[in-house]
């Protein structure tokens, strides 16, 4: 009797095929970023992309709830899924945002600061796919999974002193007294810098995600 109502219950590897599903899309939106952080005539056509990335990546988040609502045994935690989905979920959506400010202010050129946010935020996206499928078999990939997590923080580390930097010189530009300065140049570009370190940031958030998951079936 409990083989055949065990049988019946939703196959809770679904999961994970969803959370790399989400995570492919992810990274295919940090590369569009990246591309349209090169700027020129593409940049529109690289906003559009990002957004319909976003909402093919809602639609895998809600399938995740949704499933976690119905699904009688789940592989880890029901929180800790809920948790984790929503996390690299807002990292999609940070991305979605700074398109919007770059759609909003017609912005089409960008630091090389800015350049280099991108690259380490494909860098990230690509360690989240890296790890998602490892949660399937937890206790045989803590290892490997804390060494994604950890490598994701130092991407992120090396955001920050690029946002530093980059913020540093776009003041020194558009300081009151230099004849190129702007006030408004540095009001958008401030907000990009502070748009894409949130993207950063979103990703180790994720990996906080699969740290706290690791930890609690160790």
């Amino acid at each position: 009797m409990l083989g055949w109502f065990q049988a019946l219950m939703p196959k809770e590897e679904r999961f994970f095929d969803l959370f790399t599903q989400h995570a492919r899309i992810v990274v295919a939106c940090a590369g569009e970023l990246r591309g349209l952080l090169q700027g020129g005539d593409k940049v529109e056509h690289y906003c559009k992309q990002i957004f319909e990335r976003e909402a093919d990546a809602d639609e895998i988040t809600r399938q995740v709830l949704t499933a976690v609502r119905r699904t009688f045994i789940t592989p880890f935690d029901r929180s800790d899924i809920q948790d984790l989905i929503n996390s690299m979920d807002d990292a999609i959506d940070q991305m979605n945002k700074t398109a919007k400010i770059i759609m909003l202010f017609e912005v089409r050129n960008f630091d090389s600061q800015m350049q280099q946010m991108g690259e380490i935020i494909v860098q990230a996206a690509n360690l989240v796919l890296e790890a998602v499928p490892l949660l399937s078999s937890i206790g045989k990939n803590a290892g490997a999974l804390s060494t994604l997590t950890e490598q994701i923080i130092r991407v992120e580390e090396q955001a920050d002193a690029l946002h530093d930097r980059g913020l540093k010189a776009l003041f020194l530009v558009n300081r009151q007294g230099n004849a190129q300065g702007n006030a408004m140049n540095y009001i958008i570009g401030a907000d990009l810098y502070d748009h894409l370190e949130k993207v950063v940031d979103r990703f180790e958030d994720v990996s906080k995600e699969i740290n706290a998951i690791v930890t609690d079936h160790l």
